[in-house]
C-alpha cells in the first residue's frame, strides 16, 4: 500500500513516469498472485496514460519477491491510478496473498539524484530544473578531477584513464555532489 500520499503539481512537463512496485508474496500463494497480478494489469491498462507493464519474478523462491515495473505517459496520470479506488479494490484482494505492504518508488530518471531525506514522497522537479543542477554537479566535479587527478593518472592509456574519470565522477555525483545540491537547491527544485 502507498504509504506517503504523492503531491500533485500542475505546472510539470510532460514525461514518462515508472512505478516500481514490490511485493513479498506468501509461500504457496504464488499461483493466486499471478492471477491477481494479470487482473490488476488489465485494470490498469484501462486508466489514461498506461504506457504497459513488466514483471521480475523470483529465481529464488526462499526470497518471493515480485517487482513489476508500471510506466505511465505522465506522473499525473500514474498518481490517478495509484490512489484509484479500482486500484485499492484490487489492493485489498492482495492482502491475503502477500506478507507484508507492498513498496512503490516512482521514477522518471534523472530524480533518484533529486530526493531529499526525511522527506515525503513528491513529485519530481521538472526536468529542466534537474538537467541545470545535474550540469552544475558534473561541471565541478570533472574540473576538480581534471586538476587533481587527471594528472596522476598522465602515464596510463586514454581509454583506461577515461574509464577511471567517468567512474569517480558517477560515484562523487550520486553520493556527494548531487544530494548536496540537492540540498542546496531544495527551494527552487520543490517550490512550496
Amino acid at each position: 500500500m502507498l504509504e506517503e500520499p504523492l503531491a500533485s503539481n500542475t505546472s510539470q512537463e510532460n514525461y514518462l513516469v515508472t512505478a516500481v512496485i514490490s511485493h513479498i508474496v506468501r509461500p504457496g500463494r504464488e499461483q493466486g498472485y499471478e492471477e491477481w497480478l494479470h487482473g490488476i494489469a488489465t485494470a490498469a491498462h484501462q486508466f489514461k496514460g498506461h504506457l504497459g507493464v513488466s514483471v521480475i519474478r523470483p529465481c529464488d523462491h526462499t526470497h518471493p519477491e515480485y517487482v513489476a515495473i508500471l510506466r505511465f505517459d505522465h506522473y499525473d496520470n500514474l498518481k490517478t491510478w495509484l490512489e484509484s479506488s479500482v486500484r485499492q479494490e484490487w489492493l485489498e484482494r492482495l492482502q491475503p496473498l502477500i506478507e507484508k505492504p507492498e513498496t512503490i518508488q516512482t521514477l522518471t530518471g534523472l530524480e533518484t539524484w533529486f530526493t531529499l531525506p526525511n522527506k515525503p514522497m513528491k513529485a519530481p522537479p521538472p526536468r529542466y530544473k534537474m538537467a541545470i543542477v545535474t550540469w552544475l554537479g558534473v561541471f565541478f566535479t570533472i574540473s576538480i578531477l581534471n586538476r587533481l587527478l587527471v594528472p596522476l593518472l598522465v602515464g596510463l592509456p586514454v581509454l583506461l584513464r577515461t574509464l577511471l574519470v567517468t567512474g569517480l565522477t558517477v560515484a562523487l555525483l550520486t553520493y556527494v555532489i548531487m544530494p548536496r545540491l540537492t540540498q542546496l537547491f531544495r527551494t527552487w527544485l520543490y517550490p512550496i
